[in-house]
């Protein structure tokens, strides 16, 4: 486990691509507007350096509305857009678990509570031995699950619930990302909450459209209040909240 412990999410997806950064950094500044302390950590960036334009990190900074820099925010950044693990292995480094957590240690004593950003899915290469999901374990934190809002998303999203609860990892919620462009008709969007809701055993917080235009933190902070169930948002940050008097 960390060395310290924290509150926060860890937030993953189904796939690489399907919009966790959109929602890591989303849910920071609702959390953040309504006065929680809170900041945005990705541990592992691959395919940019932390301060490239459009990377992950610069936009969880400039999304979030966090005063950390980028490199703060992802403080391990490799240019090759391949797994962490073989990222790494393609610039002579080989990562550690041990390492990794300890590159987020100044947010963890920075911030009571952090909204950790996963890379790619659930099971992706970290280390020689370990997968991301090892290290959602060992931070000991809820997930967040943020998937395709489309067709195949059902077996995806509860393949990774099952995994996650297989590990003991608590699933807080699901996330639903329609990545694909509107002029696109696909009827299984109506359903696919409903069913991973029921199939899964978890909720739902909200399905997100697609965004056509130039993304900013107030479009982006206006698009959660609209689209995701501030109630589930709201009763996870009471539930973090009282887990940490308990502490």
């Amino acid at each position: 486990m960390a060395d310290r412990p924290f509150s926060g999410l860890f937030i993953t997806g189904t796939d690489t691509g399907v919009g966790k950064t959109v929602v890591t950094a989303g849910i920071a500044s609702v959390l953040r507007e309504a006065g929680v302390d809170i900041g945005v950590w990705k541990p592992v960036q691959s395919g940019a350096r932390a301060y490239d334009e459009g990377s992950d990190a610069m936009h969880l900074r400039s999304w979030s509305g966090v005063p950390d820099t980028c490199e703060e925010i992802a403080p391990l950044c490799f240019e090759a857009p391949l797994a962490p693990f073989l990222a790494a292995e393609a610039e002579g480094k080989s990562l550690t678990m041990e390492e990794v957590i300890a590159c987020g240690r100044p947010l963890m004593e920075r911030y009571p509570a952090l909204l950790v950003e996963g890379a790619g899915g659930l099971i992706v290469p970290l280390t020689p031995t370990e997968t991301m999901a090892d290290l959602a374990a060992r931070l000991n934190l809820p997930m967040l699950i943020v998937a395709r809002a489309g067709l195949g998303t059902i077996n995806h999203t509860l393949l990774s619930v099952w995994y996650a609860r297989e590990l003991g990892i608590e699933v807080a919620g699901v996330i639903l990302n329609q990545n694909n462009s509107a002029g696109v008709i696909d009827e299984s969007v109506k359903t696919n909450a409903s069913m991973i809701e029921s199939y899964g055993g978890v909720p739902v917080w909200g399905v997100l459209p697609w965004i056509d235009q130039p993304l900013g933190r107030q479009r982006l902070t206006q698009l959660i209040h609209e689209c995701v169930d501030i109630g589930q948002l709201c009763q996870w940050s009471h539930k973090q909240k009282e887990g940490e008097t308990r502490k």
